[in-house]
């Protein structure tokens, strides 16, 4: 039986990795396909099709017909339909949303874009690749003063969409040039988002190629 879902991404992508990362932790299986932007893939009429912004990821769900993006927004959905990581009540569920929207206001842009700069998939003046760098920095201490006494960003028992989303930053934050060192319950904070069962790493999750599920 096919899986109920296809994940379309880049093995290199954070969003796509966010995704894949709910998938798995949340034991739903899922078919991959590799989208080739280096070939321009993502721009094709085909893949335009699926994802309006010509971005990566794009989530299909084979059993609704829906296709969708904004790896966020997918995360959210993903814990809805499977029960998973949605929070324990209404107000869980209220501040894991907020930590997601504040992660794509204050923290995404200070990891993801220096990683880019130095992996030289981005070219920028020095000047604004040090913004940057000064936005991640502030980022992350930001998070480490919320996470001082806590150990998941709602607030509650057990980990959300929200961890999810936000560790799918952070685990880049090394390849973009930051010592997690630096902020000792951020990295205590990964450090449990990396124990939990079925966890695997911005290096080894997403495949190279296409794959079944």
């Amino acid at each position: 039986m096919a899986a109920r879902y296809v994940l379309h991404g880049i093995f290199a992508s954070g969003p796509t990795y966010k995704v894949g990362l709910m998938l798995t932790l949340a034991g739903v299986p899922f078919a991959y396909e590799h989208v080739n932007m280096m070939q321009g893939a993502h721009k094709s009429p085909d893949y335009i099709a699926k994802n309006r912004y010509g971005q990566v990821p794009c989530l299909e769900d084979r059993e609704t017909g829906r296709l969708m993006c904004q790896s966020s927004a997918i995360l959210e959905y993903l814990a809805e339909t499977s029960g998973k990581f949605a929070g324990a009540d209404a107000a869980e569920r209220q501040a894991a949303r907020e930590w997601v929207h504040w992660s794509n206001d204050r923290l995404t842009r200070g990891i993801y874009r220096p990683r880019g700069i130095k992996f030289g998939f981005l070219k920028v003046p020095e000047d604004v690749a040090a913004h940057y760098t000064a936005e991640g920095k502030a980022g992350l201490a930001e998070l480490d003063k919320h996470l001082a006494g806590k150990t998941w960003l709602a607030g509650g028992a057990g980990p959300t969409f929200a961890d999810i989303d936000v560790y799918g930053v952070v685990g880049y934050a090394g390849q973009a040039g930051f010592d997690l060192g630096e902020v000792p319950n951020v990295k205590a904070w990964a450090a449990r988002v990396e124990a939990l069962p079925g966890f695997q790493s911005v290096d080894a999750l997403l495949p190279k190629e296409s794959r079944a599920a």
